[in-house]
């Protein structure tokens, strides 16, 4: 498998995104890395470079660029040529931690889209408390959408779930603010209409004070929303995990529990970090295109170049054109 990814793009880039290459290449087999970014700034850090090449460019489009303009006219920044080459076939998937609208417009105008799919959705995968997660989207792909296109995300989502994940006939749940059948909003209840008529494993509505506790395998809503609940998820348990640290550093008495606790704190806030599962997956392309987290370290680029071969060695992106073609109620 070839993998090209974008070495300048994340908070802790170049440096984390090598370092996560090298990782991915010593535990990984029959992987081949092209690293694409400042050729100077990458070589300090690429101590070991076994399958792992790199394609030089000193153009790199920025946080605060407006993607579509940037895409457009930064024609050899590094993310636009990472995605060429996936476009090319000389790689079979992409990854950054750069610009997320960026991205996404990158996918759309140089790998392209899927046939079949109207709008592509983003979703990662989530934690539950018992260890399972979920796969949600849309995350911030599209921030208006229409019933269909969520159809559509929760047909995606529930291939992955099962190919991918490896659980058989996933759930999907549609997120609203309440259980009820008839709860929400105009877009909420024509989606509800169109899943329960679906043959998707559809629950229902479900809240999002649940999500964390495994209410569904799959849960679908508009990118505005889901971009919303994703980003209140993660505040909360960086709030709590603050608040955690605050308390146990109080006094002597606390300082030794918390030396104790040390270990068991870490596994949880291993398990709470989404991170852990891989980056965002960019669904609806004609290959994958993962969006690690801007904050990764190695291990969160390891985890979403682990994230990328699974998607190419189990085929999810014929897997899921081929049902979108086999579904026809996806066409309405």
């Amino acid at each position: 498998m070839k993998l090209a990814i974008d070495a300048m793009g994340g908070d802790h880039a170049p440096k984390a995104i090598v370092e996560g290459a090298m990782l991915a290449i010593e535990n990984l087999t029959d992987l081949h890395i092209t690293l694409i970014g400042d050729e100077s700034k990458i070589k300090p850090f690429l101590t070991n470079d076994k399958n792992i090449t790199i394609i030089h460019t000193d153009e790199v489009i920025e946080g605060t660029e407006e993607p579509v303009r940037a895409v457009r006219r930064k024609k050899n920044a590094s993310m636009v040529l990472m995605a060429n080459e996936v476009k090319e076939g000389r790689a079979d998937a992409c990854i950054s931690a750069g610009n997320t609208g960026a991205l996404m417009t990158a996918g759309l105008l140089v790998v392209g889209r899927m046939e079949g799919v109207e709008r592509p959705a983003l979703s990662p995968t989530m934690p539950t408390l018992d260890g399972k997660g979920f796969v949600f989207l849309d995350v911030g792909a599209n921030v208006d959408a229409k019933p269909n296109h969520l159809l559509q995300y929760a047909v995606m989502g529930s291939v992955y779930a099962e190919k991918v994940r490896g659980i058989k006939n996933p759930t999907v749940g549609l997120l609203n603010v309440g259980t009820e059948d008839k709860k929400g909003n105009e877009l909420a209840k024509q989606t509800f209409q169109l899943l329960k008529e679906s043959n998707l494993n559809f629950i229902g509505n479900v809240e999002a004070r649940d999500l964390m506790n495994s209410v569904a395998d799959v849960v679908v809503t508009d990118g505005y929303t889901g971009n919303v609940a994703l980003k209140a998820i993660e505040g909360t348990a960086l709030a709590m995990f603050s608040l955690i640290k605050d308390a146990m550093l109080t006094s002597f008495t606390t300082k030794l529990a918390a030396a104790v606790l040390k270990p068991n704190l870490k596994g949880i806030k291993k398990k709470m970090d989404y991170a852990e599962y891989g980056g965002a997956a960019l669904f609806g392309l004609k290959a994958p295109v993962i969006k690690a987290h801007g904050s990764s370290d190695s291990l969160g680029i390891y985890s979403a170049i682990k994230q990328s071969k699974t998607m190419v060695d189990h085929n999810v992106v014929k897997l899921v054109s081929d049902h979108m073609e086999n579904n026809n109620e996806l066409n309405t």
